[in-house]
């Protein structure tokens, strides 16, 4: 493996297959794309295979110089590892999904979701300032085109909402990585990461760089794109904004607020608590009323983002580990969840859930997948979310007893309006006729939710093979936050002082 630029092949290969469905018919193009997704799930595990667990941060790595000093730069550790793996398992079972369900210009639509591929394992390998902030910010353009193309009734609404929020969060963040830049005379993130920007920068920097990823987590209150934008897009369209949009904002916080401003990081940490203590318990009563069943696990996926924020801002291990595995859950499980949503929207072309019901005795298959994604969300030990929100909480506790307090009544919430959702439409009797005469899963959806189902299943039965890869880098990370963190008191209230940990501890809920 060393010779091989691998990173930039699994650039390559999407994008050439993007190009080549701009010129080939429909049906062609679905096979295009599906292999070259696939071709990248392969070269993903091979990525995964190869990386050294307990080796050196960056793996990987591939410079090259291009012009006016901008620097071809990819790399990755655990985390992006991580991510890419993410990335890369969703995008064959998102082009699984559309198979059938996209009939018009099947050509572009494709290329979209390629060149998404390309942006997102981009985003995650991007070791430049600059080279991140162009596979970032791009990622928009091909999610703009899905929801504004291919999406429902109200989609140029949608796609402008989306569109707008996401891009003005983003412009304060370019303007600080030029003063960043400027200040410490690189562009190189592994370097910037370990820089002391001056105190009084920090606060301005930190604003900046948050005002984009809040609204790409989201956060509440900037979060009211979201449930416009999953409602009219199409399903697979919805699979990969849940599964791996909404952690940009997320590797953004790892990535750049924690390490390069971490003073500022423990400055508006009681910020980041009270939205996402807000975020939890709002977004999970708005949930829990909801007649459209996108708009329900929409506003779940803000409710599920708020954990992993507080749980970043905990400052701890099994914060900053609990966060990373709820992500990683969150995608696998809200990816299946909207799956499902698709399977039964194919068929009757609606999603209020009253005009289901009782669809466990026609499609006791479909029920039993929906059963396990709806357990798996609400945090059913043995799967994938239990892990990630066991550690989340563990690790905000030790900051403030009163925040994981909400944060584990959002939980309770969850685990209300999901069962509530899944009892009306699995349960009960068969009102309507057309519901009940809906066919079970056929081999193409048994493909989609399978995988998904094993992958909710292995994460959470053993963790460990997702943890290890990312555990010197977290640790990495509580180091450098060491000085200023929190020191672990299960007492300390928000809006308290916040005493300096001497020694960091390292040692981790595994």
């Amino acid at each position: 493996m060393t010779g091989l630029p691998i990173l930039s092949l699994m650039l390559l290969v999407p994008f050439v297959a993007a190009i080549a469905c701009f010129f080939v018919e429909a049906k062609l193009a679905r096979l295009v794309a599906l292999l070259a997704t696939l071709i990248n799930l392969a070269l993903g595990v091979v990525l995964w295979a190869n990386f050294d667990v307990g080796g050196a941060q960056w793996q990987f790595t591939e410079r090259a110089d291009l012009f006016a000093g901008f620097q071809w730069a990819l790399g990755i550790d655990g985390i992006a590892l991580m991510l890419i793996m993410l990335s890369v398992f969703l995008m064959p079972i998102c082009i699984g999904a559309s198979w059938t369900s996209i009939t018009k210009r099947v050509g572009e639509y494709m290329a979209a979701f390629l060149f998404m591929e390309v942006l997102m394992i981009g985003t995650f390998a991007a070791q430049d300032l600059f080279l991140f902030y162009i596979f970032f910010e791009a990622g928009l353009i091909p999610m703009y085109l899905i929801i504004g193309i291919w999406g429902g009734d109200d989609r140029i609404y949608a796609s402008y909402k989306f569109f707008l929020y996401t891009l003005l969060g983003s412009v304060v963040m370019l303007i600080a990585m030029l003063w960043m830049a400027n200040e410490a005379g690189t562009t190189d993130i592994p370097t910037l990461m370990q820089y002391d920007f001056p105190g009084g920068a920090q606060t301005w920097l930190w604003l900046a760089f948050f005002a984009s990823f809040a609204v790409k987590m989201p956060m509440w209150p900037v979060h009211t794109w979201l449930p416009a934008a999953h409602v009219q897009a199409p399903t697979a369209g919805s699979v990969i904004l849940a599964g791996v949009l909404l952690k940009l904002g997320g590797y953004g916080f790892i990535r750049f607020s924690l390490p390069m401003f971490p003073a500022a990081s423990v400055d508006f940490m009681w910020l980041v608590f009270v939205l996402s203590m807000v975020a939890v318990v709002v977004t999970s009563l708005i949930a829990l009323v909801q007649h459209d069943m996108k708009k329900l696990i929409a506003y779940s996926s803000v409710a599920h983002m708020a954990i992993v924020t507080a749980g970043l801002f905990s400052f701890n291990v099994q914060g900053l580990e609990g966060a990373m595995m709820v992500m990683l859950g969150h995608g696998l499980v809200s990816g299946a969840l909207f799956l499902c949503v698709g399977v039964i929207y194919d068929r009757l072309h609606t999603r209020e859930i009253d005009r289901y019901g009782g669809l466990s005795i026609n499609m006791p298959r479909y029920a039993t997948f929906f059963l396990l994604f709806t357990m798996a969300s609400i945090g059913l030990p043995g799967t994938s979310n239990f892990i990630g929100e066991f550690l989340s909480l563990a690790g905000i506790y030790k900051v403030s007893s009163t925040v994981a307090f909400v944060c584990t009544t959002g939980i309770i919430l969850g685990a209300a309006y999901m069962l509530y959702l899944y009892r009306r439409v699995a349960f009960g009797e068969q009102k309507n006729a057309d519901a009940a005469a809906m066919p079970d899963l056929d081999m193409r959806e048994w493909l989609m939710l399978g995988p998904l189902a094993a992958a909710v299943l292995w994460m959470g039965v053993y963790p460990e093979s997702f943890l290890a890869p990312m555990r010197n880098d977290i640790a990495a990370l509580d180091a450098r936050l060491a000085g200023v963190a929190p020191a672990g008191d299960a007492n300390l209230e928000i809006g308290e002082p916040l005493p300096v940990e001497e020694e960091a501890d390292h040692g981790g809920a595994h």
